[in-house]
């Protein structure tokens, strides 16, 4: 007959019923903390040749709420409320980095349904890789170095449940038959968290919530000198400047000591109070880099993303330097084919566009009619062959045409379809380099050129927007576009 496993745990809590905001993120942070405490303490002492016995298991906090009656809310209102009566529930990971996103999106849900909220443990184990990310003394090492299985005593991620079956539409329940309170699970969360520090080589903590996206490092070293400018200035608001390595400076004469070995999305934040400041991810070229970007990012439930980089002007009436506002969009990036199919139509939204188009009126001085001299709205198409040139033309010619499009990149989609099926407010501002169609290929004399004069404009606006986008209340910039029919109630 086969030993029973014994299991270790941290002391049992019961659930318990919280009807502030506040005090319920409290026991998150609290339980959290133990849970995480435990693991980091036994895993240390097996490391040290104190192999467990049995098995070592913690598990992560949950949120619960039962409501028996339909919310009577505010109708302008995309979240804060849940769909319809029953029990939803979710995993919380992080309380202490998401302490103000869960105070707000507790506070709405206790507000809209006037029932108390449960806090207490899941059953969902803590993987000890996850565990560990947030103890510098502790690395998992790879297997076979230690001497028992790490399988066999500690929990490990498990991507059967690190999935995005929520945010995808997939009529997710957890494993009781509740539904989901929020758009990912606390594995999901620490996935996507450990691969923001891999690729960004700056930590979750430092990102703000307004990103902005670009496809070059000309804008990086604009947006360095521009966050040199307001760190300076007293007035800005803005309070320091994070480069990869996790590198700070709180001045603007401060050093930025560059890693030897630069990340593969180089990531930089200019950070103000309540994460109110921007954050500029250089995602570099083609719609892979951008889907992993913003797969990564959208857990950290940004107020926006924008795009803000190179395309090829697709009319003869387009000149280069030309920007192009995107109010719709060609998917021939292929990426996102399986999670979002491409018959799905990815919406402008209005305060996104407004904001974008009130920034290039004000860094450009030109407004009204006078707009159309060097700004031009429509589709921008988005491929994954950078040399579709080289290839026969006409297939993708007569599409291009078909659809009206006046722009092509190969991020841009990406960046726009991901912000929908994560519930991210997006857009698009381009810069036209060149166009292929036409003759004008981007050759390295005219590309100089081309970027001296207007790389710092095509930044600044983007910066302006998202300054615009930061006094707007929240629940104007998440429009019901981006909602489904059944919908999670936290953001």
């Amino acid at each position: 007959m086969t030993p029973a496993i014994t299991i270790e745990t941290p002391p049992h809590q019961e659930h318990a019923a919280f009807t502030g905001a506040g005090a319920a993120v409290e026991k998150l942070i609290a339980l959290y903390q133990e849970a995480t405490s435990f693991l980091q303490q036994r895993f240390g002492e097996a490391l040290a040749g104190n192999t467990p016995e049995g098995r070592i298991r913690a598990f992560y906090p949950e949120i619960r709420i039962s409501t028996s009656t339909f919310a009577q809310v505010d109708s302008r209102l995309s979240f804060g409320h849940v769909a319809q009566p029953g029990e939803y529930v979710t995993t919380i990971t992080r309380p202490d980095l998401f302490e103000n996103y869960l105070k707000q999106q507790i506070g709405l849900l206790l507000h809209n349904h006037k029932v108390a909220i449960l806090i207490g443990p899941s059953a969902t184990p803590i993987p000890i890789h996850f565990a560990v990310a947030g103890d510098a003394a502790l690395n998992v090492p790879q297997d076979g170095v230690l001497n028992f299985t790490m399988r066999d005593v500690f929990d490990v991620p498990d991507l059967s449940t690190t999935n995005d079956d929520i945010v995808n539409g997939t009529e997710f329940r957890y494993e009781d038959g509740a539904h989901p309170l929020a758009a990912f699970t606390a594995q999901r969360i620490d996935y996507s968290l450990a691969r923001l520090s891999h690729y960004t080589a700056t930590a979750a903590e430092h990102f703000q919530n307004h990103v902005l996206f670009t496809n070059y490092q000309f804008y990086v070293e604009e947006f360095e000198g521009f966050a040199r400018q307001m760190l300076d200035d007293p007035e800005s608001g803005y309070t320091s400047f994070v480069g990869p390595g996790n590198v700070e400076i709180t001045d603007g004469a401060g050093e930025m000591a560059v890693p030897a070995k630069l990340p593969q999305m180089p990531t930089y934040h200019l950070k103000r109070e309540g994460q109110g400041g921007i954050t500029l991810v250089n995602i570099g070229v083609g719609p892979s880099n951008a889907k992993t970007a913003t797969d990564h990012i959208a857990v950290l439930r940004p107020h926006a993303w924008l795009m803000v980089g190179h395309c090829a002007g697709l009319r003869n009436s387009q000149s280069l330097g030309d920007f192009v506002l995107a109010h719709a969009y060609l998917r021939e990036d292929h990426v996102l084919d399986d999670d979002l199919p491409v018959w799905v139509p990815i919406p402008a939204l209005a305060e996104i566009q407004i904001a974008l188009e009130q920034a290039v009126a004000q860094v450009t001085q030109l407004e009204g009619f006078e707009l159309k001299r060097i700004m031009r709205t429509g589709t921008v198409a988005t491929i994954d062959n950078r040399n579709w040139e080289l290839r026969d033309q006409s297939g993708p010619v007569h599409r291009l045409s078909q659809s009206r499009a006046v722009a092509l990149d190969m991020e841009s989609a990406t960046i726009a379809a991901n912000g929908f099926r994560f519930r991210v407010p997006y857009g698009t501002l381009l810069c036209v380099s060149d166009k292929p169609l036409h003759g004008e290929l981007k050759l390295p004399g005219m590309a100089s050129d081309f970027y001296k004069t207007q790389v710092s404009r095509h930044l600044m606006i983007g910066i302006r927007a998202m300054e615009h986008l930061r006094e707007m209340p929240l629940e104007r910039i998440h429009s019901r576009k981006l909602r489904s029919f059944e919908e999670t109630a936290f953001l």
